[in-house]
């Protein structure tokens, strides 16, 4: 698949015309990372923004004590670290790849002059951002309000729907990633999913998870308390 072929398969630029999807392949940076590489520090200059194409990043912040806590975590298709295009910021969290991963970053003052020339790139960013910022209050509300079996409904019905309702899903990040999503711990976790697995949410065999009640599910998702 040439560059263009790529952009086109990236849904922050859909429908946009093909030299529109050339003029961006000829500014972009393709970047290949191995797990574990830093890609940006909170308090890095903003330069531009990236998109997944193959592999995973998380997005974190560190307290005082170097406790981490996820923000994110983005897969293939998925941009970040837009905000600092349209702000002129500095990064205001860590990024890291979580595996091997293919990057492509569009550095700000380029795009900046293709949004001028385009205006309709800039509207399919904005879609984009609206998107996240429904995704990170209805996190907020889930870690401040609901206890962690809620919070892990929620995660379960979002892997759901990001796969058109798919009823068998498989966790793409580990358990020790999930519960520090999910601002638990491991062993919380895996209690949970005793619990869910014994009370027949859900069915479980290592990484894979089928659900096997939905309407129990989003059911906890929305009561968001400990079950008996």
């Amino acid at each position: 698949m040439n560059l263009v072929e790529y952009i086109k398969s990236i849904p922050l630029f859909e429908g946009l015309p093909e030299n529109d999807q050339q003029d961006l392949a000829s500014i972009m940076v393709d970047q290949a990372l191995k797990r574990g590489q830093i890609i940006f520090s909170e308090g890095d200059e903003g330069r531009g923004f990236y998109v997944v194409i193959s592999g995973q990043v998380k997005i974190f912040k560190l307290s005082m004590d170097g406790k981490e806590q996820i923000l994110h975590i983005f897969g293939p298709g998925e941009p970040f670290g837009e905000v600092p295009v349209f702000a002129g910021e500095r990064f205001p969290a860590h990024a890291e790849t979580l595996e091997d991963s293919r990057l492509f970053f569009f550095p700000r003052a380029a795009f900046v002059n293709l949004i001028k020339k385009n205006p309709s790139l800039a509207l399919n960013m904005l879609a984009v951002l609206s998107r996240r910022l429904r995704l990170f209050t209805r996190m907020i509300e889930d870690l401040s309000l609901k206890e962690v079996p809620g919070r892990l409904a929620v995660y379960l019905l979002y892997l759901s729907d990001r796969n058109e309702g798919a009823l068998e899903l498989k966790l793409d990040i580990t358990k020790v990633q999930l519960a520090n999503l999910l601002g638990t711990t491991p062993e919380t976790l895996s209690r949970i999913f005793a619990k869910m697995t014994k009370q027949d949410y859900i069915e479980m065999e290592g990484p894979r998870i089928t659900i096997a009640d939905r309407p129990a599910l989003e059911d906890l998702a929305s009561e968001g308390r400990l079950f008996s």
